[in-house]
């Protein structure tokens, strides 16, 4: 299927569903939907980093420190966390991510409800070639170093200020 024709579930502010749209009508009217967004270490606790495919329909070719992706109509978010990330890694069997919070993202591409969540995984990642066109585990540090120097996602820049304070208050920025 055709990425811009899978069905989403609509949703207003307060996160509950209105409807139902197709992925491309969904961008193209700015509707706010669900996605996921998974911070995956590995066994040495170097998180998954990588670069979108130029095909993709949101912010292609840049940086991503998140695997993830919208939720599917009538599938839970913790359902498309444990999907998503077994698809871009390439993995099956991974552990449940757990899930940290929830924010409304709102800025460059559109406004979506975006759950964060964070797994292990040990396992070796084959990433989906349709998503992924570069790859590495990087440490904390230079996973900051690289925080300035490329062109990330800017979703994914939101969701990790807000996962930094997070893990410094217990509770997600706004």
């Amino acid at each position: 299927m055709n990425a811009a024709d899978e069905l989403l579930d609509v949703v207003d502010e307060n996160d509950e569903v209105t409807g139902q749209a197709r992925r491309g009508e969904v961008y193209a009217r700015g509707l706010i939907h669900r996605c996921t967004f998974i911070l995956v270490r590995d066994a040495q606790g170097r998180v998954f980093v990588h670069r979108r495919t130029p095909t993709k329909l949101v912010f292609p070719s840049r940086y991503d420190l998140f695997v993830g992706g919208v939720v599917g109509a009538g599938e839970s978010y913790d359902d498309a966390a444990l999907r998503e990330a077994e698809e871009e890694l390439g993995v099956s069997g991974l552990d449940r991510p757990r899930p940290l919070f929830r924010f409304l993202y709102e800025g460059e591409g559109g406004r979506w409800w975006s759950a964060v969540y964070e797994v292990r995984c040990a396992l070796p990642v084959r990433p989906q070639v349709e998503e992924v066109a570069w790859h590495a585990f990087l440490t904390d540090e230079e996973l900051t170093a690289r925080l300035g120097e490329w062109e990330w996602v800017p979703d994914g820049l939101a969701a990790y200020q807000r996962l930094l304070a997070y893990r410094a208050t217990g509770r997600p920025s706004l």
